[in-house]
């Protein structure tokens, strides 16, 4: 049995023959890259193999031929040429300011030298034309024209997202010293850059707009990941006693407009904790930047569930603007369901990629709003389970009196319908309670709809908030008045209606009525 490459992002290592490493086959998709076309852009999430494979691509450019024995690529590249490889890579450490940007970019440029046997003739307060000598030197000295890899060439601006005025700044740099590859196509035999996001090529590509994104292109789909067809082929010895559909729910559902792959990372940790369900790859992130935009924006959670954009919204962001769809498709937290057409237009629906992701994104949501150590987190999980609505309803009384007063200070949060469904939703969602996605709305249909696994359970929920207008019991009414209940009455064993009022002065449930139809 070959050992699992964890943490290995180094082509060679995992090659190593002694080492007797799992490495799954992805040079078919390199070659087709490097005969097919010479810029190209990838945005992938975190934790992906972005740098495998950038670190591979330099293996190939460099004729390594030994390390590619067995694989796709061996018998139909030609390894007598050769090619000088400038390799940067942004990914190590935090930038806190644009010095340690430019100091990060010149260690970069002199690694590349000294590896490369070259020297810059410029300053080192001179980034931009040190890159620019660095690119002409290395041409001049082998010879050949020269391969670019930059890896995540963007996560100098997403350390500092939050901070508008230094990410912009940030930008400014990069974009400066981005600027080199256009200014040198003369020389360039390859260029490939990586990265989580993917930033409006005006804003900081400075006209490198000849740049092939491949992030939702077919051919492109499996680049990085794997395939349920790789889990099957290189982890068969380790598949006994795995349900498959469960490994399915738990890990794939990654959608790049191809087939579906499971994160490496999740799959790689699961088997070597012997087959033990976590939550992987979301302990490695840290989503405070998105809880921020949460906040200023009172997005309503529950449609992270079935959200529609369209194809330049999901194609690019910019730190000017800043929509959330977008940021959390780009960073992994929500993956392409299905793709339509209207009015010739393309419309992505995007959902949480698995279970993984939507039940610790919510439980995030929810400590973020919860810090009251007292409320034991399965009490209202209980409660449905038990059909007790009198503790169904004390738990959800306890939840909201456990709120911070500071999430009140500032904002008009406790007038908001979907402040609470959010906090509900959330709370349920971390728990890995199932909801019925289509009925989740703020614009007339079902607030929420819960079930138990089998489905056989549903709870019916309408929220309100009382404002003067509103009474308590209309919350009830409406769902009958409406009758949301009618496409379930026939399946569920159980059936609760279930209305809740809030009152905005006291920040509480004021109105709690159920009923139970079936």
């Amino acid at each position: 049995m070959k050992k699992l490459p964890l943490g290995i992002q180094t082509f060679r290592d995992i090659r190593d023959k002694e080492e007797n490493y799992l490495y799954i086959d992805k040079t078919d998709i390199a070659l087709n890259m490097i005969t097919g076309g010479k810029y190209y852009f990838l945005s992938r999430p975190r934790r992906f193999g972005k740098s495998l494979f950038l670190d591979t691509l330099k293996d190939i450019f460099e004729g390594r031929q030994s390390l590619f024995e067995g694989l796709y690529i061996h018998d139909r590249w030609n390894w007598s040429v050769t090619y000088p490889v400038i390799k940067i890579s942004l990914g190590g450490g935090v930038m806190q300011s644009k010095e340690d940007l430019h100091r990060s970019f010149m260690w970069l440029i002199d690694t590349n030298q000294k590896r490369l046997g070259v020297k810059c003739s410029y300053y080192t307060d001179d980034v931009k034309n040190c890159f620019l000598d660095l690119i002409n030197k290395a041409y001049n000295k082998y010879q050949q024209k020269v391969v670019i890899l930059i890896d995540e060439y963007d996560k100098p601006i997403l350390d500092n997202i939050t901070d508008k005025a230094l990410s912009t700044a940030i930008r400014k740099d990069l974009k400066n010293v981005y600027s080199v590859i256009k200014e040198s196509d003369q020389y360039l035999k390859f260029v490939f850059l990586t990265g989580v996001s993917k930033f409006s090529k005006v804003s900081l590509f400075s006209g490198l707009n000849n740049l092939k994104d491949i992030s939702l292109m077919k051919d492109y789909a499996t680049i990085c990941g794997y395939t349920h067809n790789d889990i099957l082929e290189h982890f068969s010895d380790s598949l006994q006693d795995v349900d498959l559909a469960t490994l399915k729910q738990w890990y794939n559902g990654y959608h790049f407009l191809g087939e579906p792959v499971y994160n490496p990372y999740d799959i790689l940790l699961f088997f070597d904790n012997h087959h033990e369900y976590r939550n992987y790859w979301f302990e490695t992130g840290n989503p405070a930047f998105l809880i921020e935009v949460l906040k200023q924006g009172h997005y309503f959670i529950p449609n992270m569930e079935k959200i529609e954009v369209s194809e330049t919204e999901l194609g690019s962001f910019d730190i000017d603007y800043i929509k959330l769809e977008t940021l959390l498709f780009q960073t992994g937290y929500l993956t392409i369901k299905r793709v339509k057409t209207l009015f010739h237009k393309r419309v992505y629906e995007l959902c949480y990629p698995n279970l993984e992701v939507r039940s610790a994104l919510n439980e995030h949501l929810f400590e973020y709003l919860l810090t009251h150590s007292s409320i034991k987190r399965t009490t209202l999980f209980n409660a449905i389970i038990d059909n007790n609505m009198q503790q169904f309803e004390q738990a959800i009384h306890q939840l909201f009196a456990a709120i911070p007063y500071n999430n009140y200070v500032k904002n008009n949060i406790q007038h908001y319908e979907g402040f609470y469904a959010s906090v509900i939703y959330s709370y349920f969602a971390g728990l890995g309670i199932e909801f019925i996605a289509e009925d989740v709305t703020n614009k007339g249909r079902i607030d929420l709809t819960i079930a138990t696994p089998d489905m056989k359970q549903l709870y019916v929920i309408e929220f309100k908030v009382l404002d003067g207008k509103t009474k308590k019991g209309d919350a009830l009414k409406q769902i009958k008045h409406k009758k949301y209940y009618e496409k379930y009455q026939a399946s569920a064993e159980v059936l609760y209606l279930v209305g809740i009022e809030f009152c905005e002065t006291e920040r509480n449930i004021c109105g709690f009525e159920w009923e139970r139809l079936v």
